[in-house]
C-alpha cells in the first residue's frame, strides 16, 4: 500500500460567467461554442461553500476565457485562503487575486510568448510579485508523437515544452506545484491517461494534480495505485454534483477523510 495517498481536489471551471463542465479540446477562439456536459444556474460561491464545509482544500477555479471575473471572485470571497484561481494571470495582476482571496494563483500562458517560448524572465517576474509558494504552474498538455506537449491558450497552442521529469525540475523553482489536464480526455468521462499518470507518480518531487477523463471512483483509485499516492485528482464532468452519473460526491468526501488519516 502506498505511503501517502492521491486526494480529490475540487474545481470550478467558469465559462461565461457560469460553473460549466466543457469537453476540454472543444475551447477555440473562433467557431462554435465549447461542448458543454454540464451548465449550473447556481453561483460560483455555493460550490466554494460546499467545498469549504467538506474540507476539500485546494481546489481550482479556472477562468475560461472573459466575462468569468467576477464570479472568481464569489468564489474566493467564500472560501478565503481555500482556493487556487487560473486563467489570465500574470505578474501584474496575480497579487491582486491573492489579496482577493486565492490560496494560490495559477499560471500558463502568460509565462509563454505567441510562438509557444518559454519565457524564464516571466515565470521569475511572478515569483518577484508573489512568492514561488503562492505559485501552481498549470502544464496542461496534449499527446503527440513526442510525448505530451504543454499547451497553452485554452489548450489550443502545443508550445515548446514537453510534460517530463526534467520539466518538471526545471520549473519547480518557479512554482510550488502542478496542475495538469489532459486536454485530449478532459470532459470526456472515458478514463485517465494512464501513462501520463505514471509518469507524474515516477517525478515523485513536489505536489501535483492531474485531471482529465475520471468517468467513474475506479479511475481515482487507478490514479491513487499507478503513480504511488503522489497524484492529486480532479473529477469534474462525471461528478453527480457536475450533473454527472459516474462519481458521487459523498464518495470523495469519504476517500479524502481516508487519505488525511
Amino acid at each position: 500500500m502506498a505511503l501517502t495517498m492521491t486526494k480529490f481536489r475540487p474545481c470550478i471551471d467558469l465559462h461565461d460567467g457560469k460553473v460549466k463542465q466543457i469537453v476540454g479540446g472543444s475551447l477555440r477562439d473562433d467557431g462554435p461554442g465549447p461542448q458543454e456536459n454540464f451548465v449550473s444556474e447556481r453561483p460560483s460561491s455555493w460550490f466554494a461553500e460546499k467545498f469549504r464545509e467538506d474540507d476539500l482544500g485546494g481546489g481550482h477555479v479556472i477562468m475560461l476565457g472573459p466575462g468569468n471575473r467576477e464570479a472568481a471572485r464569489e468564489a474566493l470571497a467564500a472560501w478565503p485562503g481555500g482556493l487556487q484561481v487560473g486563467g489570465g494571470i500574470h505578474a501584474g495582476n496575480a497579487q491582486e487575486w491573492i489579496d482577493a482571496g486565492a490560496r494560490e494563483v495559477i499560471v500558463t500562458s502568460w509565462l509563454f510568448d505567441e510562438g509557444g517560448h518559454f519565457l524564464e524572465d516571466r515565470a521569475e517576474a511572478l515569483v518577484d510579485a508573489v512568492g514561488r509558494e503562492r505559485i501552481v504552474l498549470d502544464l496542461s498538455c496534449r499527446k503527440t508523437a513526442k510525448g505530451w506537449c504543454v499547451a497553452m491558450n485554452r489548450w489550443q497552442t502545443l508550445t515548446d515544452l514537453n510534460v517530463t521529469g526534467a520539466t518538471l525540475d526545471r520549473l519547480s523553482k518557479w512554482g510550488a506545484e502542478f496542475l495538469i489536464h489532459a486536454a485530449d480526455v478532459e470532459g470526456k468521462c472515458g478514463g485517465v491517461d494512464e501513462d501520463l499518470v505514471r509518469l507524474l507518480g515516477e517525478w515523485g518531487g513536489g505536489a501535483l494534480t492531474y485531471a482529465g477523463g475520471v468517468g467513474e471512483m475506479k479511475d481515482v483509485e487507478l490514479v491513487n495505485e499507478l503513480s504511488y499516492g503522489r497524484v492529486d485528482v480532479t473529477v469534474g464532468s462525471a461528478l453527480d454534483l457536475f450533473g454527472g452519473r459516474g462519481v458521487r460526491y459523498a464518495e470523495l468526501v469519504d476517500w479524502n477523510s481516508k487519505a488525511k488519516r
